[in-house]
């Protein structure tokens, strides 16, 4: 009898989910977005009951298409959007404020005064991560700084946080939960323990008894009941680190980088914490139930595809994302227009927050396809800058980087990206590496999969891009980005 399992991909922007067999391929997809709630510059929320109510309708319909019930499921896993924040009523089971996303930055001044007060390789020896807007824990403290009735709540023991793995999971399981990769994106628990740590709340300003509890990322944490009741909860994964098992880089070394709504770069450092001192994040990788945590360092930049939408939706220079290829290949080089897309500030591994979005080199001669080329680039350069903090941090030179998400489609941007990084850049078969990796999760937890290596057994490379210009050339390109870059700086004063 065949074997299935299931995944949510709760994401920035839209949530799915996936029916797979048990030879990793696909049966059944459901997707739908969801609003991007823009309240003033710099901030971005979420509302988590539209979320919850998406992720029931995706259930049943990829469940209807693959012609299966829950309770043909051995077992489903959760992959999200990772340090976006959701404070819930316990008692009523409603979100008290809407989400505040990932890329908001309205926790600025919050993450400097942190730093001030304790200093930045404080947070950095117990959590991983430096005080920055990108982290949960911040967030927590702004709703409660400006909201008495949720401090009420708080008080009662009636208020929940979660990133939204921990929504959705109360949701289909009753359990106030999180994992340990997700938690380790809150700047509250200490990374080697792999606890809550009472100093670190103490420190940020966050009450113990509004945390969930921590569980491995792959091992049975609940049946799910409603639209999934019959099968059980199995995996809860960070999305990049979905994207890791997604990738079957299970031994240290293993390297892959995401571009979705952001690009995400992530080494697996295997059991053992390295900590960055060039500007990278220590996080867990993943845990299986019953083994010691993997570790990893992560390089994130807050915009890549987000920036394509930017031009389609604000700018309407393109009508598609895919036709922001189409508009570059009309121009043979970038003109000498660069673009850093700093509108959030600027992550790693320059982690400044008064940086904003420039576009620079501009003359007569710059059109509309050097504007559309210039977005494409500016993730490989920002690819480069990870991928050089990265080799300074563990000494070793990537031969070959494997890359997934929605932009891998584009040729233009993967190709530049092996010209510029001067190494191959490699798609697998299936590049939605994310969803899969809770699925490989939740049949490595639930048995349909023995053991990590009979899940790589299911990856496989589909296309590799191999550089085709010199090393001076790429030099000379990215000598500009450098400058450009520089001009981002210092933009925010207040």
């Amino acid at each position: 009898m065949a074997k299935y399992v299931g995944a949510i991909d709760q994401g920035t922007t839209s949530t799915r989910f996936v029916v797979v067999d048990e030879d990793g391929s696909f049966v059944a997809v459901s997707q739908m977005e969801h609003n991007q709630i823009l309240p003033q510059p710099g901030w971005v929320e979420h509302d988590a009951n539209q979320i919850w109510a998406n992720t029931q309708a995706v259930i049943t319909d990829a469940l209807d298409k693959a012609g299966l019930g829950a309770g043909d499921l051995s077992g489903i896993g959760i992959t999200n959007q990772r340090e976006t924040t959701v404070l819930w009523n316990r008692r009523s089971g409603q979100p008290v404020a809407n989400a505040i996303v990932w890329q908001d930055t309205r926790t600025a001044d919050l993450a400097k005064r942190l730093s001030d007060e304790r200093g930045v390789d404080w947070f950095r020896d117990r959590t991983g991560l430096p005080p920055a807007t990108y982290f949960a824990g911040p967030k927590i403290r702004w709703l409660l700084d400006r909201d008495p009735s949720i401090v009420k709540l708080a008080e009662s023991g009636d208020l929940a946080f979660g990133t939204i793995d921990s929504w959705i999971a109360w949701k289909l399981t009753g359990r106030h939960v999180t994992d340990v990769t997700n938690a380790s994106r809150t700047m509250l628990m200490n990374i080697e323990t792999l606890e809550w740590d009472e100093e670190l709340c103490n420190a940020v300003g966050v009450p113990m008894s509004v945390l969930p509890e921590i569980v491995p990322s792959i091992g049975e944490i609940g049946p799910c009941s409603g639209v999934l009741e019959g099968t059980t909860l199995a995996t809860i994964l960070g999305d990049q680190h979905a994207a890791l098992v997604g990738q079957a880089a299970f031994d240290s070394g293993g390297t892959k980088a995401t571009y979705g709504t952001g690009a995400f770069l992530v080494t697996n450092t295997g059991p053992h914490i390295v900590h960055s001192t060039a500007g990278l994040l220590t996080t867990v990788a993943y845990q299986i139930a019953g083994e010691p945590a993997m570790y990893a360092l992560e390089g994130s930049v807050a915009v890549a595809g987000s920036a394509v939408q930017w031009l389609r939706d604000n700018l309407q220079m393109i009508s598609s994302a895919p036709e922001v290829q189409t508009v570059a290949e009309t121009v043979p080089d970038n003109g000498d227009v660069y673009f850093v897309p700093a509108f959030s500030g600027l992550f790693a591994p320059h982690w400044r927050a008064d940086a904003r979005g420039v576009f620079t080199g501009l003359t007569r001669f710059s059109n509309r396809g050097h504007f559309a080329r210039a977005v494409l680039e500016a993730t490989a350069y920002q690819t480069r800058d990870l991928v050089a903090a990265m080799e300074a941090d563990t000494g070793d030179r990537l031969s070959e980087l494997r890359v997934d998400g929605g932009m891998v489609a584009n040729s233009l941007l993967m190709q530049f990206m092996a010209d510029m990084l001067q190494m191959d850049v490699v798609l697998p078969v299936n590049v939605e590496t994310t969803v899969l990796g809770a699925a490989f999760g939740a049949g490595l937890a639930s048995g349909v999969w023995s053991s990590t290596d009979a899940i790589a057994s299911h990856w496989s490379e589909d296309v590799r891009y191999r550089p085709l210009i010199t090393r001076g050339e790429s030099d000379a390109l990215y000598t500009g980005w450098e400058k450009a870059l520089d001009r981002s700086l210092g933009w925010v004063t207040d």
